[in-house]
C-alpha cells in the first residue's frame, strides 16, 4: 500500500502549499492535490513542483481543476462540474505520497460533504499547518478536535511564520499533540533555500514514524 500523508490546514493562505513542497522534496516522494480551485497564474502543483525540487512526473495531476478562485464546492458550481467524491481516490505511488487539502478541514468539497470527511475515509496521518499569529490557538484547537473527532492520526502540528512561544506550547500542550517545528517565512523562497528550511526547522523523523 501507498505510504501517504495529509497536510492540511487551519484556515487558507497559511503557508500550507510551500511546507508540502518542502515535506514532498525532503522525503523524495510525490505530491497530489485532489482539487485546485483557481487556474489564474501558479498553481499549487506548479508551486510544488518549482520548489520541491523533484522530477515533474512526481507531482501527480489534480482530479478536478476548477477556473473559479474559490471553495470547491462553489468553484464546480460556477465551473457547471459535478465533484464526485467517490472519484478522490489516492493515486498508488512507490515513494510516499504528500497530499495536500483545501483551506481549511471544514472547505465544503460539496454541499453535503467536508473535506475532512475524505481524510477520515484514506485513513491516513496528517499534519496540521498552524500560523502563528493572532487567532491561531482557537482554529487550531478546533482544528485538532474535528481531526480526533473523526479519528485521523495526527501526527503533531506544524508551525508557519514568525516565532510565538507562547501560542506555540499552549496549543502543544491544550491540543496533547507534537510540536513538529517551525518554518519561518523565507525572503528568498526557492528549493534550495526551501530544503535546507525543512532541515533545520522541521521534525520530520515525526513524519518518518508514521510512514513506517
Amino acid at each position: 500500500m501507498t505510504k501517504r500523508l495529509i497536510v492540511t490546514g487551519t484556515d487558507t493562505g497559511i503557508g500550507k502549499t510551500v511546507f508540502s513542497a518542502g515535506l514532498a522534496g525532503t522525503l523524495s516522494g510525490y505530491y497530489w492535490k485532489p482539487v485546485q480551485s483557481g487556474l489564474d497564474g501558479e498553481t499549487d502543483s506548479d508551486t510544488v513542483r518549482r520548489l520541491s525540487g523533484l522530477a515533474a512526473e512526481r507531482i501527480l495531476p489534480e482530479r478536478y481543476r476548477l477556473a473559479t478562485p474559490a471553495s470547491p464546492h462553489l468553484a464546480a458550481e460556477i465551473d457547471g462540474i459535478a465533484i464526485d467524491p467517490g472519484r478522490l481516490d489516492p493515486p498508488i505511488t512507490p515513494a510516499p505520497l504528500v497530499i495536500e487539502g483545501a483551506g481549511g478541514l471544514m472547505v465544503p468539497l460539496t454541499r453535503e460533504k467536508p473535506y475532512i470527511d475524505l481524510f477520515a475515509r484514506w485513513r491516513a496521518p496528517l499534519v496540521l499547518c498552524a500560523r502563528t499569529t493572532l487567532g491561531t490557538i482557537n482554529h487550531t484547537l478546533l482544528s485538532i478536535e474535528a481531526i480526533r473527532a473523526r479519528d485521523i492520526s495526527l501526527i503533531g502540528v506544524a508551525f508557519i511564520g514568525d516565532q510565538n512561544m507562547d501560542s506555540e506550547r499552549t496549543i502543544v500542550a491544550m491540543g496533547r499533540t507534537r510540536h513538529l517545528g517551525r518554518l519561518p517565512h523565507l525572503p528568498h523562497l526557492s528549493a534550495e533555500t526551501l530544503r535546507a528550511a525543512f532541515a533545520a526547522h522541521v521534525d520530520v523523523g515525526a513524519v518518518l514514524e508514521h510512514l513506517a
